[in-house]
């Protein structure tokens, strides 16, 4: 297992974090969250040897292989399927081995090499590797693509498939859904909740966090804490802590108030009944979490818009494409003022130049787009972030857009989205990707648009910037068109999902989980073909192999599972028949005089240590047996 004991962990003079003292057991999911700057990625680091803690001690098994993704991708000749399989380091040591002892004719480490092949499944090896670039979204012709002609986001997806590719015992993943769209999230979420080893991950999907982990280790304050559940019982638990604060309380019911309020004016009022709607859904998870995020540094809501048109904008059988190619065709749309539209659909549907379209940036082929007088489109998307003046500040750029505004009124502005101190005069070529980010929303806010177009906008975004545009979205007049791989933005913010597709562009009857089960015959069908013309010999060969493999792999995991879980009963009996004991003594009354008061006190601190114990000991015997049982 990993042990921290008193660990203190800093980045150059700044503490990041201080006496931690903690335990992850193996098999174990953790969701690593906390604000940006707190030390997530320190923590990683520390793990893999390349920080060292400022005092106190880190302990993990020596003999653990770890995977993570790396932050980097050279302009490789590599072909992509080959690049995948360099993950896994054991399969391409013993495949040189094998070369080697072909050439030199040596039969017996030939035959050596051979049943090693098999013991690691290396004969379906490259099966495993397709299925990897399949759930990424790669296709057939992109396995021999050298990796040098993929984009930078496609190149992080080869990282990403090169890690899962490791046959290892803890697993690092640093944001793992950026660059991803939904169907790879909902795919990758599906892959690691089967993953077997020990999985650390930072994310900032709350949903995904949900899904797959259960345990969150929190970094805040300088302190970690460990919470048992997936991250909305975190939130849950942090919220029960911070509503104790009695002025973080306060704010959190101000906030409560002004929701009811529009509520109880609006809820009957036919025009204002959608929007009452998403103030219900804010406020019903408000109540619930909302003490969680009472200190956050962003604060922002939508202006209202200068003028409204009713349509704002119209697709009249309209066709889009590039060149003379059509991607889409026939489409039909109406946007109006307060509407929220959740685009759907695979990679490479259109999506995205279905918005390019709403936005202008793109001219219909045939049919019309017709834009009301009113008109104005703020559009957020990856290009927006590329294109900020690297040698300007947030207050340069502003001061850009309305140079007659007073510098005050602007520097409060960039506040709210925690643009502060020295960040407001910085440039911003120096900023991070979430911080780009978060500049080109405030800049697009402050356009006052009435209609929203919203590619992809939560990338780089961490959880409190996410839960304050969800809040703002839910607040404004303006429509909104999203599309976004974060389900619980999806959820909150959007009426209606259309579906693009088969290069139409569709209401979708459903919700997000009948969206995944759509997707997942998608994949039947697309996998439908390939097996009715009948797969060769080496085929069938690797996929028994990878078959058999599976199976030994679960049947080693859960005798693993039942001997941890055999090992827990024990020390638990040992634990509890203990704390019985001391339980008696404490009730003793003399033990309460001036002569038992060292013996009460080495009583009590023993007792607080047995329930340190056997509490997160139940919970993981529990988790064990849940498992065993599923």
């Amino acid at each position: 297992m990993i042990q921290l004991r008193n660990l203190t962990l800093a980045r150059g003079a700044q503490p990041l974090v201080e006496n931690a003292s903690l335990q992850i057991h193996p098999g174990w999911k953790v969701g690593l969250t906390g604000a940006n700057g707190s030390g997530k990625s320190s923590f990683f680091a520390l793990i893999r040897g390349e920080l060292h803690a400022e005092a106190g001690d880190l302990e993990m098994p020596p003999g653990w292989a770890i995977a993570h993704v790396s932050q980097e991708t050279p302009a490789l000749p590599d072909a992509a399927l080959e690049f995948t399989l360099d993950g896994d380091e054991e399969l391409r040591g013993v495949e040189r081995r094998l070369t080697l002892a072909e050439e030199n004719h040596d039969g017996e480490q030939i035959a050596l090499l051979h049943g090693r092949l098999q013991d690691i499944g290396g004969y379906a090896a490259k099966a495993r590797a397709a299925e990897l670039l399949h759930g990424l979204g790669f296709s057939d012709a992109d396995f021999a693509r050298p990796v040098a002609d993929f984009s930078g986001g496609w190149r992080v997806r080869l990282n990403l498939a090169k890690a899962l590719m490791a046959r290892s015992d803890l697993l690092l993943l640093d944001e793992p859904t950026n660059h991803l769209d939904l169907d790879a999230v909902l795919w990758l979420e599906s892959w690691l909740k089967s993953y077997p080893g020990t999985l650390l991950m930072i994310s900032h999907d709350r949903d995904f966090l949900d899904a797959v982990v259960g345990s969150i280790l929190h970094i805040e304050s300088r302190q970690m804490r460990l919470y048992s559940g997936n991250y909305s019982a975190c939130e849950r638990a942090r919220a029960a802590r911070l509503a104790g604060q009695q002025s973080m309380y306060e704010k959190q019911q101000r906030e409560v108030a002004a929701l009811h309020s529009f509520i109880d004016r609006f809820r009957a009022k036919a025009t204002k009944a959608r929007q009452a709607q998403s103030r219900l859904k804010a406020l019903a998870r408000m109540e619930e979490i909302a003490p969680a995020h009472v200190d956050t540094p962003f604060s922002f809501r939508f202006a209202e818009p200068a003028g409204m048109s009713d349509p704002l904008l119209q697709l009249d059988l309209a066709s889009v494409g590039y060149g003379d190619t059509p991607i889409l065709d026939r489409l039909a749309l109406t946007l109006r003022p307060g509407g929220r539209v959740g685009l759907l659909g695979r990679n490479g549907a259109g999506k995205s130049t279905l918005v390019k379209l709403l936005a202008g940036e793109l001219k219909p082929l045939t049919g019309e787009r017709r834009a009301g007088r009113n008109l104005v489109v703020g559009y957020f998307a990856q290009h927006q972030v590329e294109q900020l003046r690297p040698d300007e500040s947030p207050l340069q750029h502003l001061v850009r857009a309305e140079p007659m505004t007073r510098e005050q009124e602007l520097r409060d502005y960039l506040g709210g989205f925690d643009f502060r101190g020295d960040m407001v005069g910085s440039a911003c070529g120096r900023f991070s990707g979430g911080e780009k980010a978060r500049l080109v929303l405030a800049l697009l806010i402050r356009q006052r648009p009435n209609l929203l177009l919203l590619d992809e906008p939560t990338n780089h975004l961490d959880l409190e910037m996410r839960e304050a545009l969800t809040l703002a979205l839910q607040e404004t007049e303006a429509a909104v068109v999203v599309v976004s791989h974060d389900r619980h933005l999806l959820r909150t913010t959007c009426d209606e999902l259309w579906l693009v597709a088969d290069g139409k562009a569709v209401p979708f009857d459903g919700d997000l989980d009948d969206y995944a089960a759509w997707l997942a015959k998608q994949r039947s069908a697309d996998r439908a073909p390939e097996s009715g013309k009948g797969a060769d010999k080496a085929s069938e060969k690797a996929a028994r192999l990878a078959d058999e493999a599976a199976k030994k792999s679960a049947v080693a995991t859960r005798r693993a599972m039942a001997k941890e879980a055999d090992k827990l009963e024990k020390q638990l009996a040992d634990w509890q028949s203990e704390k019985v004991g001391l339980d008696e003594q404490l009730a003793d009354p003399a033990l309460y005089a001036d002569a038992g008061r060292d013996k009460l006190a080495a009583l009590l601190k023993r007792q607080a240590e047995l329930t340190g114990l056997i509490e997160p000991a139940e919970t993981r015997w529990l988790e064990i047996h849940e498992a065993l049982e599923g």
